[in-house]
């Protein structure tokens, strides 16, 4: 807590005035919290400011641990209870003297223990914030570091005396739920999409699902199978004791202010079941257009095309390129009071302010085409469509968009034109096509190189050969370190190809052309390919070939 002397080093160093003082005590008074939360709660100061003073007041440094990087050497240092139990975190050594960052660096015990532990001959605490400290034990250590206790507890003995009481009652065993808790929270602080649990004949797998790739996380003993399934159905609702056919369930948590939706998908395989937990974070921020990796003409013209008055706009690309964001971003972006957006999604996997979103449910007749239609009685302006499935829902949309309606939608195709030549195979008459259809973009997520790591190399000569890129150019990749967990990928950004429909491209539909004269057709009027974006983009450091190269192979 700020006590009034570190208040007046607030003033002093300029950080707060007189004035943002009262009404943080008017409003501690009003409230009953005490005076530095009210600061925080004003917006005046930040945890940051508080720990600098409180540094300050100590007469120690204070570190900022964003983005620090620390040697995997010096954080074996010290034990991860320890680390936890103090909040206590290795930074750096300098011949016998270890440096750590800890929340009160004036706890004189746990810098006896710390020396004690790391045989260190001196400790040099520095100050940083609970939240930093946090972060970095989790990332350095893994918050799955303390599975390995709980495992030895749940023995195999244990657990076969609880299923003889029924699965239930094991499902609700404190162990299991924080090793399974413990399981889900990890995967959010990896930026994980999906939780694969993956029964083997002799073990449980768990793998995580991050910027694309799965990754193996840990090997359970194969006893823990059927707690953790009972477990994991319990929390979705779905029936414990159905084991042999398909189920689908969800979980809603809150996470550290968070609201995380799970999405539970359970499949029966020859050595048990087999699930699936997809996260959806709906708390993220949604991005704006220009963070999702537009060039600046791709970016220009998409943003023109979004606010025009009706017309269909189609998203495409496979599962998991990145549709969905996309869409969110466009509408985020057209997004007004005097606008009416309604939605139908499967699921609606963020929450958009203003706009009235549904999700579509087959077992209770709200299909994309039922629910379209009922869509178009509530007098919208923009609608969005999951996805076109059929010609029914395309049949609609069209009529939507010739009636003076903006419609988004998606289609799983490999390229721009071939969604074109989607929608002629689903029976629908070229000339609807050609005068509704008035952009189609296709993307794909590339990962992002990490920055901490990122260094030179010299891509094969056979895997350059075809490529038509500048002479000179440097290209980079990630050397792999803790912050990307060895990976040297952090985070995704997609590569896109905008076709407009113009009088040429409105033409071809008409006359049934096929898809590869209609992309030839689209590039000689200035459309670029996926694989240019993506080449671009390598070009510039951001991602590598091996990466665009593996999402546009097929495109």
């Amino acid at each position: 807590m700020i006590k009034e002397n570190r208040i007046d080093l607030l003033i002093k160093k300029g950080i707060i005035t007189q004035d943002q003082l009262i009404k943080a005590r008017t409003e501690a008074e009003k409230t009953g919290i005490p005076v530095e939360r009210a600061l925080e709660k004003l917006g005046f100061i930040s945890e940051v400011d508080i720990a600098q003073v409180i540094a300050d007041s100590m007469g120690v440094p204070f570190m900022d641990l964003t983005d620090y990087l620390i040697d995997s050497e010096v954080v074996k240092l010290i034990p991860e209870a320890v680390a936890r139990k103090y909040k206590a975190m290795p930074l750096f050594k300098v011949g016998d003297s270890l440096t750590v960052a800890m929340e009160n660096p004036q706890d004189i015990e746990a810098i006896d223990e710390i020396r004690l532990k790391s045989k260190m001959d001196s400790i040099e605490p520095v100050l940083s914030t609970e939240d930093m400290i946090q972060k970095a034990i989790d990332q350095y250590y893994g918050a799955l570091g303390d599975t390995d206790e709980l495992i030895k507890g749940l023995t195999k003995d244990k657990l076969e005396a609880k299923n003889a009481k029924g699965l239930a009652e094991v499902a609700e065993e404190a162990p299991v739920i924080k090793l399974v808790n413990m399981f889900i929270m990890q995967a959010v602080k990896d930026r994980a999409s999906d939780i694969h649990v993956e029964p083997e004949e002799d073990k449980v797998r768990i793998r995580y699902r991050i910027d694309g790739i799965l990754h193996e996380i840990k090997d359970l003993p194969k006893h823990l199978q059927s707690a953790l399934a009972s477990r994991i159905k319990v929390m979705a609702q779905i029936d414990i004791a159905e084991t042999r056919n398909p189920q689908d369930g969800r979980i809603q948590l809150k996470m550290e202010n968070k609201n995380i939706d799970l999405r539970v998908s359970t499949f029966p395989t020859v050595h048990g079941e087999n699930i699936v937990l997809r996260i959806l974070d709906k708390s993220s921020v949604i991005l704006g257009l220009a963070e999702l990796g537009f060039s600046d003409n791709d970016l220009k013209d998409f943003d023109k095309v979004i606010r025009h008055p009706n017309g269909i706009i189609l998203v495409t690309g496979p599962t998991g390129s990145g549709k969905t964001t996309t869409l969110y971003a466009a509408l985020s972006t057209i997004n007004t009071m005097e606008k009416n957006i309604i939605t139908i999604e499967d699921p609606v996997e963020y929450e958009l302010p203003l706009i009235r979103q549904t999700q579509v449910n087959p077992k209770a007749g709200l299909t994309f085409a039922s629910g379209l239609r009922s869509i178009l009685r509530q007098d919208p302006d923009i609608v969005m469509v999951g996805e076109i499935r059929d010609r029914e829902t395309a049949d609609i949309a069209i009529r939507a968009s010739l009636t003076g309606h903006l419609v988004f939608s998606t289609l799983h195709t490999n390229d721009a034109a071939s969604a074109l030549t989607r929608l002629l195979d689903m029976g629908v008459e070229p000339f609807l096509v050609s005068s509704s259809v008035i952009a189609i973009l296709a993307q794909r997520l590339v990962r992002v190189i990490c920055p901490k790591c990122k260094e030179k190399y010299s891509p094969s000569q056979e895997m350059l050969k075809n490529l038509d890129l500048a002479k000179k150019v440097e290209f980079y990749r990630g050397k792999g370190c803790m912050r990307c967990k060895e990976t040297g990928f952090i985070g995704r950004i997609g590569i896109f190809e905008l076709l407009l429909i113009n009088d040429t491209i409105k033409n071809m539909i008409a006359a049934k052309k096929s898809a590869n004269e209609i992309k030839k057709a689209a590039v000689d009027s200035g459309m670029r390919i996926l694989l240019d974006d993506g080449l671009e983009k390598v070009q510039k450091g951001i991602t590598t070939v091996e990466e665009v190269l593996k999402v546009t192979e097929e495109a």
